[in-house]
């Protein structure tokens, strides 16, 4: 599929703000601060990238968007300590408004496309479709209303706004000095090592959770993952296999996580239908699906574990703080 238009609704959605002139691409000592404008500058440009498809109603624009802001909203976790300041609340709040008004959508998308899936062409299944592409319809109209809307061109007006120079950027404190100055590769290892423990611990009890807490899970496996994708600069080239191996699991267990995730969406999304097609929800309750599912994502877990996690020696030359 060809790119969304970015000339129309989306360009007239672009801030004024000036942008400074900044490298296309990460490096080991770059600063922190640097690295965090350049990474949340993609995320954003992809999700105004793909505005114009998302209010066409294209479910793989929609698709696309939702990860774009997914990036986007993890660059912001990846660096939160240093971005901490008094408008990040309420830049965080509208991110997560967006990704709400998105997520409806496309849980819909999910559901309907297992539908089609899992069934033939018979009348009472044609009739059951029927039902879920009008709820879909609505819930994209409003989506588009959304897009379309005074708020939503504010949070990308203030959004690019604040990764230029939010307050963030001009604190004099010493430690908020020392965090913008600190090098990429210091920071990135930290912190991806700090998260990969958190996400193996939790792992570890999989076919415990319920379904809230294994929600939580793959949120952590997606953070993991999309940060680790945003770094992709930084890793020398013998380590890109290392790279590429960590997020082969990274990925299998997100895949079932997010499949697990789908059905527990299907089942709430098909309760709102049950009094117009009775039992809906049946399809979204495959108790040798999930036991599938959850093997898999454990199997992952355990190769994940094996690994080596990341060492600064896996990054490329050069970490030399920049300016």
């Amino acid at each position: 599929m060809a790119r969304p238009s970015t000339t129309s609704t989306a360009a007239r959605a672009m801030p004024a703000t000036r942008r400074s002139a900044l490298p296309g691409r990460l490096s080991p000592g770059m600063a922190c601060d640097t690295a965090f404008r350049i990474i949340a500058r993609r995320h954003l440009d992809a999700v105004l990238a793909q505005h114009d498809g998302t209010c066409r109603g294209d479910p793989d624009a929609l698709h696309q968007i939702r990860i774009a802001l997914t990036h986007l909203r993890t660059a912001i976790r990846f660096f939160s300590r240093m971005v901490d300041d008094a408008r990040r609340p309420e830049i965080w709040t509208e991110l997560k408004w967006l990704n709400g008004q998105l997520g409806m959508v496309r849980d819909l998308d999910v559901a309907i496309e297992r539908v089609v899936a899992e069934t033939g062409d018979e009348l009472s299944v044609i009739a059951e479709l029927r039902h879920w592409d009008e709820k879909r319809a609505e819930s994209h109209r409003l989506l588009a209303r959304a897009l379309q809307s005074a708020r939503y061109r504010r949070l990308v007006e203030q959004t690019s706004g604040w990764i230029e120079s939010g307050p963030w950027s001009t604190r004099r404190s010493k430690e908020a000095i020392r965090l913008r100055r600190t090098s990429l590769a210091d920071h990135a290892m930290a912190q991806l090592t700090a998260w990969e423990k958190t996400l193996l611990k939790k792992a570890r009890k999989l076919r415990k959770l319920d379904v809230e807490k294994r929600h939580k899970l793959r949120l952590l496996n997606k953070r993991m993952t999309y940060s680790v994708e945003s770094l992709e600069d930084l890793f020398a080239d013998e380590s890109l296999t290392k790279q590429k191996s960590i997020l082969k699991q990274l990925r299998k267990a997100q895949k079932s996580l997010g499949q697990l995730n789908d059905d527990a969406r299907g089942q709430t999304l098909a309760a709102s239908l049950n009094e117009i097609v009775p039992e809906a929800g049946i399809r979204f309750l495959d108790r040798k699906r999930e036991k599938k599912l959850l093997r898999a994502a454990s199997k992952a877990y355990r190769k994940l574990d094996k690994a080596k996690p990341f060492r600064s020696s896996d990054l490329a030359p050069n970490s030399e703080p920049e300016d």
